[in-house]
């Protein structure tokens, strides 16, 4: 039976509720295997694991759980490795790294941004820093539209500038954020965002970071910015003890 990983923490790490079930249906108990100084909390995997709402709910409850008597590096939803053995012998492997890490992330927390540009005021913003398009613009208009080939050029030009002011607008996000987080992280491409980064703050320096937000949302009101948190910071752990098994959305 493969082996389900929830995070890592220190041997020392106190104990969970008695009885605790993890991910599964039914509900898989919830142990810790150590490994010197060192000990991963887990279960047994589920075949078939599919991010389904009750599991995700049920990962997110052991680290909560976990969470609240000390540091732990958590996992993302889905990580399963062989079996016991493995896990234990990727700890001892690794254990100055996780041991460093541990430290490092105690008493701190994940805030995921993700940042997009509201169409029509990006629009307006690149005409109004360009007069190379706002002169192709009126020349169109008086010209009853244009060519083809004139309307299709300014399409292309518009294209290019929206997409200049994205990179633009990505780099001074992350640089209006920086101050006020311990490290960040870029996510995966996706389209649709400008920019997706994880921010690892200090728990107790949470509202300067959200601060830094709600400055960024009023000096550039063309960009509409979410922000999800606190999260377990797991962008900041890797390598982990397991690969996530694959999974839908």
């Amino acid at each position: 039976m493969s082996t389900y990983v929830y995070g890592i923490t220190a041997s020392s790490h106190p104990a969970l509720p008695e009885g605790m079930g993890g991910v599964g249906d039914p509900a898989r108990p919830v142990r810790i295997l150590k490994e010197g100084q060192l000990a991963a909390i887990v279960s047994e995997a589920p075949e078939g694991l599919r991010p389904k709402r009750k599991d995700l709910l049920a990962h997110q409850n052991v680290l909560s759980e976990a969470g609240a008597g000390g540091p732990l590096l958590p996992m993302r939803f889905g990580s399963v490795a062989p079996d016991d053995a493995s896990v234990t012998g990727v700890l001892a492997e690794r254990a100055e790294h996780y041991t460093e890490r541990l430290g490092a992330l105690d008493g701190k927390v994940e805030y995921n941004v993700k940042a997009s540009h509201d169409e029509e005021a990006v629009l307006h913003r690149v005409m109004g820093e360009n007069p190379e398009l706002r002169a192709m613009t009126e020349a169109n208009r008086q010209a009853g539209g244009g060519t083809y080939e004139d309307r299709l050029r300014l399409g292309e030009m518009v294209v290019a500038a929206v997409q200049a002011r994205e990179a633009d607008d990505a780099a001074e996000l992350q640089r209006a954020l920086e101050p006020a987080a311990e490290a960040v992280s870029a996510g995966p491409e996706s389209t649709g965002w400008l920019a997706n980064l994880s921010f690892l703050v200090d728990r107790q320096s949470a509202a300067v970071f959200l601060d830094a937000v709600e400055e960024v949302r009023k000096s550039h009101p063309h960009i509409e910015v979410r922000v999800n948190g606190p999260l377990p910071p797991y962008s900041f752990v890797e390598p982990g003890p397991a690969q996530p098994a694959e999974t839908t959305h």
